[in-house]
């Protein structure tokens, strides 16, 4: 099979990800995976395709990760990953399609603009 190299984007955040055979391993920037996600809400969103296509066990994952907060990075992880396993196998496609995890998500942070104190929120108006 070889390496499957695969880039996922979410927000600010970008991961490239390295997928071949092996015991279910998944190093993210040389670090163990519990270590640099600790939360469970944020290693549930990275095995979600694994999980899905009941891969878990079956291959090891290599994770270069930068930019972003952790849970666009985690999200970003994901869809990598779910593109490698649609490389993997082509029916894993029609089983990670309906779920979202194909779809690159476009919502960015609005920038904030001039004359107000965030991208909505205006200075307060005090009437004297």
């Amino acid at each position: 099979m070889g390496v499957i190299h695969k880039i996922g984007r979410r927000k600010c955040a970008v991961a490239r990800v390295y997928v071949s055979e092996g015991t279910g391993k998944i190093t993210v920037n040389k670090r163990e995976f519990n270590n640099y996600f600790p939360t469970a809400t944020l290693q549930y969103k990275v095995l979600q395709p694994l999980s899905m296509t009941e891969n878990a066990t079956n291959f090891d994952v290599k994770v270069n990760v930068y930019g972003g907060g952790s849970t666009g990075q985690a999200e970003a992880v994901r869809m990598a990953i779910a593109r490698a396993m649609c490389e993997v196998e082509a029916e894993n496609r029609a089983i990670l399609k309906p779920e979202g995890l194909l779809t690159r998500d476009p919502r960015m942070v609005e920038r904030k603009k001039f004359g107000q104190k965030k991208a909505r929120k205006r200075f307060q108006f005090s009437k004297r």
